[in-house]
Protein backbone atom coordinates (compact mmCIF):
# COMPACT_ATOMS: atom_id res chain seq x y z
CA UNK A 1 0.00 0.00 0.00
CA UNK A 2 2.77 2.45 0.85
CA UNK A 3 4.52 1.70 -2.73
CA UNK A 4 1.15 2.81 -4.50
CA UNK A 5 0.39 5.27 -2.23
CA UNK A 6 3.75 6.92 -3.23
CA UNK A 7 3.34 6.52 -6.77
CA UNK A 8 6.62 3.76 -7.21
CA UNK A 9 6.09 1.59 -9.95
CA UNK A 10 7.58 -1.52 -9.25
CA UNK A 11 8.01 -4.73 -11.20
CA UNK A 12 5.74 -7.25 -8.90
CA UNK A 13 7.21 -10.77 -8.57
CA UNK A 14 4.39 -12.87 -7.32
CA UNK A 15 6.05 -16.28 -5.71
CA UNK A 16 4.96 -19.60 -4.37
CA UNK A 17 6.04 -19.92 -0.65
CA UNK A 18 6.26 -23.51 -1.20
CA UNK A 19 8.42 -23.02 -4.01
CA UNK A 20 10.41 -20.64 -3.72
CA UNK A 21 12.60 -19.22 -6.68
CA UNK A 22 16.56 -18.87 -6.36
CA UNK A 23 16.66 -15.52 -6.91
CA UNK A 24 14.71 -14.87 -4.09
CA UNK A 25 17.56 -15.86 -1.31
CA UNK A 26 20.06 -14.38 -4.07
CA UNK A 27 18.54 -10.91 -3.24
CA UNK A 28 17.95 -12.03 0.42
CA UNK A 29 19.36 -14.75 2.91
CA UNK A 30 15.99 -14.94 4.79
CA UNK A 31 13.88 -16.14 2.16
CA UNK A 32 10.77 -14.46 2.71
CA UNK A 33 8.62 -11.74 1.88
CA UNK A 34 8.10 -9.26 0.71
CA UNK A 35 11.66 -8.27 -0.55
CA UNK A 36 12.44 -4.77 -2.20
CA UNK A 37 15.53 -4.31 -4.77
CA UNK A 38 15.82 -0.04 -5.28
CA UNK A 39 16.99 1.42 -8.12
CA UNK A 40 19.98 1.55 -6.80
CA UNK A 41 20.46 -2.41 -6.11
CA UNK A 42 19.73 -1.87 -1.96
CA UNK A 43 17.74 -4.49 -0.98
CA UNK A 44 15.10 -3.98 2.11
CA UNK A 45 13.42 -7.64 3.71
CA UNK A 46 10.99 -5.81 6.14
CA UNK A 47 7.67 -4.48 5.28
CA UNK A 48 8.19 -1.53 7.44
CA UNK A 49 11.29 -0.62 6.16
CA UNK A 50 9.81 -0.86 2.92
CA UNK A 51 7.10 1.32 3.87
CA UNK A 52 9.31 4.17 5.49
CA UNK A 53 11.51 3.98 2.09
CA UNK A 54 8.49 4.51 -0.02
CA UNK A 55 7.15 7.60 1.93
CA UNK A 56 10.51 9.07 2.22
CA UNK A 57 10.62 8.99 -1.35
CA UNK A 58 7.38 11.02 -1.49
CA UNK A 59 7.39 14.43 -1.37
CA UNK A 60 3.64 14.71 -0.92
CA UNK A 61 3.10 11.44 1.53
CA UNK A 62 0.78 12.79 4.99
CA UNK A 63 1.08 9.10 6.57
CA UNK A 64 4.56 9.51 8.09
CA UNK A 65 4.83 12.60 10.88
CA UNK A 66 8.62 12.71 11.05
CA UNK A 67 8.14 14.39 14.64
CA UNK A 68 6.45 12.00 15.77
CA UNK A 69 7.63 8.56 17.85
CA UNK A 70 3.77 7.53 18.98
CA UNK A 71 3.40 6.41 15.49
CA UNK A 72 6.50 3.88 15.73
CA UNK A 73 5.56 2.72 19.28
CA UNK A 74 2.61 2.13 18.55
CA UNK A 75 3.47 -0.13 15.08
CA UNK A 76 6.49 -1.99 17.66
CA UNK A 77 4.11 -2.44 20.14
CA UNK A 78 2.09 -4.43 17.31
CA UNK A 79 4.69 -6.11 15.36
CA UNK A 80 5.44 -7.77 19.14
CA UNK A 81 3.35 -8.47 21.70
CA UNK A 82 0.07 -8.27 19.16
CA UNK A 83 1.78 -10.69 16.80
CA UNK A 84 3.15 -13.23 19.07
CA UNK A 85 -0.68 -13.92 20.51
CA UNK A 86 -2.15 -12.93 16.80
CA UNK A 87 0.13 -15.95 15.56
CA UNK A 88 -0.71 -18.32 18.43
CA UNK A 89 -4.46 -17.59 17.74
CA UNK A 90 -4.61 -18.48 14.52
CA UNK A 91 -2.41 -21.22 15.46
CA UNK A 92 -3.79 -22.14 18.21
CA UNK A 93 -3.65 -26.14 17.43
CA UNK A 94 -0.20 -25.76 17.14
CA UNK A 95 0.23 -24.25 20.45
CA UNK A 96 -1.82 -26.59 23.41
CA UNK A 97 -0.36 -25.09 26.00
CA UNK A 98 -3.03 -23.09 26.11
CA UNK A 99 -6.81 -22.59 24.61
CA UNK A 100 -7.59 -20.48 21.38
CA UNK A 101 -9.25 -18.54 23.74
CA UNK A 102 -6.51 -17.56 26.17
CA UNK A 103 -4.71 -16.40 22.92
CA UNK A 104 -7.85 -14.03 21.65
CA UNK A 105 -8.13 -12.64 25.03
CA UNK A 106 -4.88 -11.63 25.10
CA UNK A 107 -5.44 -10.20 21.27
CA UNK A 108 -8.35 -8.43 23.38
CA UNK A 109 -6.64 -6.46 25.62
CA UNK A 110 -4.49 -4.61 22.70
CA UNK A 111 -7.68 -4.54 20.43
CA UNK A 112 -9.27 -2.97 23.31
CA UNK A 113 -7.02 -0.32 23.37
CA UNK A 114 -7.23 0.30 19.39
CA UNK A 115 -11.31 0.39 19.69
CA UNK A 116 -10.58 3.07 22.69
CA UNK A 117 -7.98 5.31 20.70
CA UNK A 118 -10.53 4.86 17.99
CA UNK A 119 -13.42 6.84 20.60
CA UNK A 120 -11.66 10.07 19.84
CA UNK A 121 -10.07 10.16 16.08
CA UNK A 122 -11.45 8.81 12.75
CA UNK A 123 -7.80 6.65 12.55
CA UNK A 124 -5.39 5.19 15.67
CA UNK A 125 -3.60 8.22 16.34
CA UNK A 126 -5.38 11.13 14.37
CA UNK A 127 -8.34 11.97 12.39
CA UNK A 128 -6.26 11.07 8.98
CA UNK A 129 -4.31 7.98 8.19
CA UNK A 130 -0.75 7.52 8.99
CA UNK A 131 1.85 4.74 8.98
CA UNK A 132 0.27 3.31 12.06
CA UNK A 133 -2.67 2.83 10.93
CA UNK A 134 -1.76 0.85 7.22
CA UNK A 135 0.77 -0.99 9.26
CA UNK A 136 -1.40 -2.45 12.22
CA UNK A 137 -4.41 -2.70 9.52
CA UNK A 138 -3.31 -6.38 8.07
CA UNK A 139 -2.64 -8.03 11.60
CA UNK A 140 -6.28 -6.64 12.60
CA UNK A 141 -7.45 -8.34 9.44
CA UNK A 142 -6.14 -11.55 9.95
CA UNK A 143 -7.66 -11.23 13.43
CA UNK A 144 -11.32 -10.25 12.71
CA UNK A 145 -10.55 -13.44 9.99
CA UNK A 146 -10.31 -16.23 12.27
CA UNK A 147 -13.82 -15.47 13.68
CA UNK A 148 -15.44 -12.54 12.13
CA UNK A 149 -18.90 -12.31 13.54
CA UNK A 150 -17.12 -12.48 17.72
CA UNK A 151 -14.93 -9.94 16.61
CA UNK A 152 -17.59 -7.60 15.35
CA UNK A 153 -19.63 -8.06 18.13
CA UNK A 154 -16.70 -6.81 20.37
CA UNK A 155 -15.30 -3.97 18.92
CA UNK A 156 -17.28 -1.65 16.68
CA UNK A 157 -15.55 1.02 16.55
CA UNK A 158 -12.37 -0.90 15.13
CA UNK A 159 -14.54 -2.74 12.82
CA UNK A 160 -15.34 0.01 11.05
CA UNK A 161 -11.76 1.65 10.74
CA UNK A 162 -10.80 -1.84 9.15
CA UNK A 163 -13.88 -2.36 6.96
CA UNK A 164 -12.94 1.58 5.60
CA UNK A 165 -9.62 -0.02 4.93
CA UNK A 166 -10.85 -3.06 3.09
CA UNK A 167 -12.84 -1.12 1.02
CA UNK A 168 -10.51 1.45 -0.14
CA UNK A 169 -9.42 1.97 -3.46
CA UNK A 170 -5.81 1.66 -2.64
CA UNK A 171 -6.24 -2.05 -0.57
CA UNK A 172 -8.56 -3.34 -3.60
CA UNK A 173 -5.88 -2.16 -6.07
CA UNK A 174 -2.66 -3.64 -3.86
CA UNK A 175 -4.71 -6.85 -3.83
CA UNK A 176 -5.24 -7.41 -7.25
CA UNK A 177 -4.20 -11.51 -8.01
CA UNK A 178 -1.09 -11.50 -10.12
CA UNK A 179 0.02 -15.22 -12.24
CA UNK A 180 3.44 -17.01 -10.33
CA UNK A 181 6.62 -15.06 -11.61
CA UNK A 182 8.34 -16.48 -13.91
CA UNK A 183 10.18 -14.55 -16.03
CA UNK A 184 14.27 -14.19 -16.42
CA UNK A 185 15.16 -10.56 -16.87
CA UNK A 186 16.16 -8.12 -14.41
CA UNK A 187 14.60 -5.18 -13.31
CA UNK A 188 15.02 -1.75 -12.19
CA UNK A 189 13.24 -2.14 -8.56
CA UNK A 190 11.67 -5.19 -7.72
CA UNK A 191 9.41 -5.99 -5.05
CA UNK A 192 8.63 -9.80 -3.98
CA UNK A 193 5.34 -10.62 -2.02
Amino acid sequence: MALSYSNISVELREISLRDRPAELYTASSKGTVPVLITSDENVIDESLEIMFWALNNNDTQTWLDKNSHEEINLINNNDTTFKKWLDKYKYHDRHPENSKEFYRDNCQKILSNYENQLKDTKYLLRNDISIADVAIFPFIRQFANVNYSWFESNFNLLKTWLENFCSSDLFLSVMEKHNTWENEHEPKIVSWR
